[in-house]
């Protein structure tokens, strides 16, 4: 068998063409950006261990499981990062968060960031990628979270800070962005079923899913330097909930914006 034949049997299979290409990369042994060489080498033999890999990534993401977790990490916002089942797999669409933080400190020279959540640290190593005089803090209340995220801010020499907390109780000062993905799926939510794979606390949160958020929004406000902005991620039914919970809570300037596929993701306020 050679390297287009896999990847033919991969998407009979029922992988999509592109995860396909990617984990049949993986399982060769070379990088996952490198689609290039796979049609330079299209008639290559595979040889019986290279196909069993790929057999078995194909079979593992066939179970829903994140491409992310099968080869180690995701590519976010430019940056290689180091991705497992401690954190959650992160979402394209969360570059929107992203974008929208560093669009409401664009005028500061040394702007304040805090990123509540961190999971694998995506959100906070972004912005520090791009404001590299700001200062970012990131908080998580999984240590084993922390430790990933602290993990890819070294490999990438990025001088994000870390603390261990329940979104804000042991965090003290003011910033100028507090920005969060917490978790926001419905416990009852049919579509959990999918994401099995991922952690569960990272995901769901109450009956109604918006538990965190509210706890956010009415907290976040001691932590804001007057002019701030909270943005937080949600999901895609839930605009106009946060919106209300935003302006119940006192901020102003309350809106939200699309993600990728034209959906309001995300929403935020001013102190």
């Amino acid at each position: 068998m050679n390297v287009s034949q896999c990847l033919i049997r991969g998407q009979a299979m029922g992988l999509p063409r592109l995860e396909a290409q990617i984990l049949f990369l993986h399982a060769i042994g070379r990088p996952l950006h490198d689609r290039a060489w796979l049609l330079a080498h299209d008639t290559d033999g595979v040889t019986p261990e290279q196909l069993a890999n790929f057999e078995a990534f194909a079979e593992r993401r066939l179970q829903h499981e994140p491409v992310a977790y099968i080869v180690g990490q995701k590519e976010f916002f430019g940056l290689t990062l180091q991705i497992d089942k401690r954190v959650l797999d992160p979402r394209d669409d969360t570059e929107v968060l992203v974008e929208w933080a560093l669009a409401c400190a664009a005028s500061l020279a040394t702007p304040r960031f805090l990123d509540l959540g961190t999971g694998s640290g995506a959100i906070a190593l972004a912005l520090q990628s791009q404001r590299p005089a700001a200062m970012v803090m990131a908080v998580d209340a999984s240590s084993q979270a922390l430790s990933l995220a602290s993990h890819n801010a070294k490999h990438l020499g990025l001088g994000v800070s870390f603390l261990e907390s329940n979104w804000l109780n042991q965090v003290q000062g003011e910033f100028d962005v507090i920005v969060s993905n917490p978790p926001y799926i419905e416990a009852n939510d049919p579509h959990l079923a999918l994401l099995k794979h991922e952690p569960q606390e990272a995901l769901v949160s109450g009956s109604e899913g918006l538990q965190d958020i509210q706890k956010i929004v009415v907290n976040a406000h001691k932590n804001l330097a007057q002019g701030g902005w909270l943005l937080i991620e949600h999901g895609w039914q839930q605009a106009a909930q946060v919106r209300a919970l935003l302006q119940a809570a006192g901020y102003g300037h309350v809106q939200s914006k699309l993600d990728l596929a034209g959906i309001e993701r995300c929403s935020g306020g001013q102190k």
